[in-house]
């Protein structure tokens, strides 16, 4: 009985073998990065979007309304679903006076895939918070 010399056909098996164990992980980081980047994205712009359609309304309480509908729109056309409303901080007491300074934040934060189902909706995943400030047009009719 002979033994078999070499190491023919292995190289395939290795191979393979390797790639899955490179790549697995590999997708996995870059469909994490993918998700926080449009999140991002998407959070940069509600705060954008919020905040400008806040220092365009004519009183606070309606500023606040159209200022979370713009920002539930700007984070739908990233795919997300946010159910959360921006917080505002005024220069002079959020009174909407022409010449004011109004700085809107937005917070989300993003699960990352599969850890999320294996964990649940409540573990930790990555927040993203996009900052904006609008200056009330200083032509605008004082309330």
């Amino acid at each position: 009985m002979r033994r078999p010399t070499g190491d023919g056909g292995n190289a395939l098996l290795e191979f393979t073998y390797l790639a899955v164990l490179l790549m697995v992980p590999l997708f996995y980081v870059l469909l994490a990065v993918f998700q926080v980047q449009s999140a991002a994205f998407g959070v940069t712009e509600a705060a954008r979007q919020a905040g400008r359609a806040y220092a365009r309304a004519s009183d606070p309480g309606s500023g606040a309304a159209a200022g979370a509908k713009a920002a539930r729109l700007a984070l739908q056309d990233q795919g997300i679903a946010w159910s959360g409303s921006p917080s505002y901080s005024c220069s002079n007491g959020c009174d909407l006076a022409p010449g004011s300074t109004i700085r809107t934040s937005v917070r989300y934060t993003v699960q990352l895939p599969i850890v999320g189902g294996i964990f649940g909706k409540n573990s930790a995943g990555i927040p993203v918070t996009g900052v904006h400030t609008e200056v009330v047009d200083r032509f605008k009719e004082a309330p």
